[in-house]
């Protein structure tokens, strides 16, 4: 039988442990790895205790059904923790509990507090009640009634009342002493009064018919939700408050480090999970620490990494010091788990994922550049409320037949292999071959004159890219027109082109549809010294271009 409930877990850190680090860890390595399990725990919730009692903490986490928790998926997770963990749950006093759910009753105005905004969940206040029952034959089914019947009812009275839920001691703690919870949550404007103090004396016949007989007050006790977890690591607060040994962290798979090492201030790299295929989409955080910082994200093109930014990114930190700032790896750059071609639609769906992994409600800005460019355009028109402004670069609002043709061809040749010079033995890769061709048609010729250290660096992070991935990915370029969407966009925008992309032909080509785009159209602005990746070429021109509107 399936049995929905709740971990829930109250923790006390020690003296000695620094509460940012406490929160860090908790923040961005305990709560997300149990968020990436769906399947069994669709939310997570922190509250701190607002009654001045210990311990100060709770987490609790809603449990799809008990019986996840008995399954290695789950068990495994406390086996193969990391040696940080281990040495920080030691410096916290922890007690776990199962509750397996009983009854729940919802205000018309009650919304699951994982779907509200951090603004919005943040301060709502919860009351527990912990009921013992005593030996009596009948003491659970009174004590259940008892609950349901007037203490659920006369609580959910009282003004600023969102929900209740009551349950029980899990099945699972076998053996274990009977004990019911019942859980309140209120808005933060409520009219609790003294109710908050006593929930279980205000309530009519508790000391006449159940005190005693029936149950005991094991706790009563108020906190303040101050935090919902989402299953990607997003505390960049916390890290910017701890000294460079205590925030180093890698996961042991690598895909999860944290840092405030560097001058620039703290960083987080991880990854979500895409809904639609399972694939893996890395990704780096970083800028302002503030929790409500704005924030701007970069969309990069085929074949190149979320490192294409790092450039201009450093010009903007400078610059713009408060803004929080996204990267990602778009779609096609790694190694997909099924090979199906991506669309538009996909790769906009890919970032409104990841804003929701993060829990950013709406972006300040977003900016892509070619397919990125496709892709930000098509996330304006898909997801308008997400985005408050959109800068789009060297990138095409359709496709051709022709366009269509050339990516076939160089899907051929990133999947051949080539001879090479008469002094090595072993043959080029395709896709190396693919990388050369591909960056000096990209970049400017005083680019590749001037600047040979960048077309090395680009020309290897276009061969790093996984064949695969490029082959299904590039295929979001092959078949789209945005032209008739593009007057109902209603995020302003600015489109950039560096001068000498296809010979100039990339900016008549903007310039051409830049009218379409929304009620007044969008102005398109050149970067000189530049061709198809301006932001890498001449990112000082780059930041000149869009500094208006960032």
């Amino acid at each position: 039988m399936s049995t929905p409930g709740m971990l829930y877990v109250t923790m006390q850190p020690k003296p000695g442990l620094p509460i940012p680090q406490f929160h860090e860890w908790y923040n961005n390595e305990h709560g997300p790895t149990r968020l990436r399990l769906p399947q069994i725990f669709p939310n997570g919730l922190r509250y701190r205790a607002t009654d001045g009692k210990t311990p100060e903490f709770l987490a609790a986490y809603d449990v799809t059904s008990m019986s996840h928790l008995q399954t290695s998926t789950y068990t495994s997770l406390r086996e193969n923790r990391s040696s940080r963990e281990a040495d920080t749950i030691g410096q916290v006093d922890v007690k776990r509990y199962f509750w397996d759910s009983v009854f729940a009753k919802e205000s018309p105005l009650f919304v699951p507090l994982e779907q509200l905004t951090d603004d919005e969940a943040e301060g709502i206040v919860l009351l527990a009640l912990e009921l013992k029952l005593t030996d009596a034959a009948d003491a659970e089914p009174v004590s259940r009634q008892w609950l349901e019947e007037q203490h659920v009812d006369m609580l959910s009275k009282i003004p600023g009342w969102l929900r209740s839920r009551v349950l029980r001691t899990s099945t699972l703690e076998v053996g274990a002493p009977v004990s019911f919870i019942a859980l309140h949550e209120f808005a933060k404007a409520n009219e609790l009064g003294d109710v908050a103090q006593q929930p279980a004396a205000k309530t009519p016949g508790w000391e006449e018919e159940i005190a005693g007989k029936y149950a005991t007050l094991a706790s009563q006790r108020q906190y303040s939700l101050f935090y919902v977890f989402g299953p990607a690591p997003r505390d960049l607060h916390n890290l910017s408050l701890l000294p460079s040994p205590q925030s180093t962290f890698v996961s042991a798979d690598a895909l999860t480090s944290t840092s405030n090492a560097d001058a620039a201030g703290p960083v987080i790299t991880s990854y979500v999970t895409a809904p639609s295929d399972g694939l893996p989409i890395p990704y780096r955080l970083e800028g302002n620490p503030d929790p409500a910082a704005p924030t701007i994200a970069f969309c990069n093109s085929l074949l190149t990494s979320l490192h294409m930014w790092d450039a201009f990114v450093a010009i903007l930190r400078a610059q713009r010091p408060q803004y929080r700032i996204l990267r990602y790896d778009s779609r096609g750059r790694h190694a997909l788990p099924a090979p199906v071609p991506a669309t538009l639609d996909i790769l906009a769906d890919d970032l409104a994922a990841l804003l929701a992994a993060l829990r950013i409600p709406r972006l300040h800005a977003l900016v892509g550049v070619s397919q990125g460019g496709a892709t930000a355009l098509r996330f304006a028109l898909k997801h308008p409320a997400l985005l408050q402004t959109l800068v789009a670069c060297d990138f095409n609002a359709a496709s051709s037949p022709a366009n269509t043709g050339a990516w076939k061809e160089r899907i051929a040749m990133a999947e051949s292999h080539f001879a090479d010079d008469e002094q090595a033995k072993t043959p080029v890769p395709g896709i190396r071959r693919l990388a050369e061709i591909t960056v000096s048609r990209w970049f400017h010729p005083l680019t590749t004159a001037r600047q040979p250290q960048t077309v090395k660096w680009m020309e290897d992070m276009v061969a790093a890219n996984d064949v695969q991935g490029f082959r299904f990915g590039c295929q979001a370029l092959w078949d789209y027109d945005m032209r008739p969407l593009m007057p109902a966009c209603g995020v302003p925008a600015l489109l950039v082109a560096g001068e000498g992309d296809g010979g100039g032909a990339l900016v008549k080509a903007m310039k051409g549809f830049a009218g379409q785009l929304g009620e007044k159209g969008a102005e398109v602005v050149e970067v000189k010294e530049a061709g198809h990746l301006p932001m890498v070429e001449n990112p000082a021109g780059f930041w000149e271009a869009v500094e208006g509107v960032l």
